[in-house]
């Protein structure tokens, strides 16, 4: 009877202790998730604390110091001029174009050009007066006394009139046509200013792997 009381004693302080242990147990596994928890409400606070820093410095704005390489950039950039402008310069004045799109050596040829055309356009228009002078004062007039009396008769000189009318009329044409070209090659030459005529842009005939063969295909390589 007594080891039965103590049989039974010993069962309920097992029992006892056991509930101790689980309960102490359950204590420790919420006290853990709560720690790390706070743990990770600590790490988003710091991590959010650095990206609003990291946003402020992406959105102040970048100022670069003198002499940096935004510079040096905009000064290497090749010398583009304005069609218009240099058409319309050209058209005021024969080079003027030439000159504005760094074409130097463009200018004197084209005012050789002008004294060309200068120069044909004097000398057809003095002989078209000599002739055509010569030519009246020989109407109904027996006695003529121009110096081209012994050279060419009334005839020859009417020809010779209408000739040299011709070719004053026809300098007049061509020194238009060449103002109209000075004008235009200026405004075309400010267009391709800076076109790329380097060994870079090809063309070229190449053989090609086709589905049902070989054939020849066009290769063109740009820059």
């Amino acid at each position: 009877m007594i080891l039965k009381k103590l049989s039974l004693r010993l069962f309920f302080s097992v029992l006892a202790v056991c509930g101790i242990i689980m309960s102490a147990h359950k204590c420790i596994a919420q006290a853990v998730p709560d720690t790390s928890l706070n743990n990770i409400i600590r790490d988003d606070s710091a991590l959010k604390a650095k990206q609003s820093r990291d946003t402020r410095i992406s959105e102040d704005p970048v100022v670069p110091p003198a002499g940096t390489s935004a510079e040096a950039d905009t000064t290497d950039r090749p010398f583009q001029p304005n069609p218009k402008k240099a058409g319309l310069y050209s058209a005021l004045l024969p080079g003027m174009g030439q000159l504005y799109n760094r074409q130097y050596w463009k200018v004197p040829v084209v005012y050789v050009g002008l004294a060309v055309a200068g120069y044909f356009f004097e000398d057809n228009l003095t002989k078209y007066n000599d002739y055509r002078t010569a030519y009246i004062g020989r109407i109904n007039n027996p006695y003529p006394t121009d110096k081209y009396v012994k050279q060419y008769n009334t005839q020859q000189l009417q020809q010779l009139q209408d000739d040299y009318s011709k070719f004053l009329d026809l300098t007049a044409l061509l020194s238009v046509v060449g103002y109209a070209l000075q004008v235009m090659d200026a405004v075309t030459s400010a267009h391709l200013k800076n076109f790329d005529i380097s060994r870079d842009i090809s063309m070229k005939i190449r053989p090609v792997a086709m589905p049902n063969g070989i054939g020849l295909g066009l290769v063109m390589n740009m820059k």
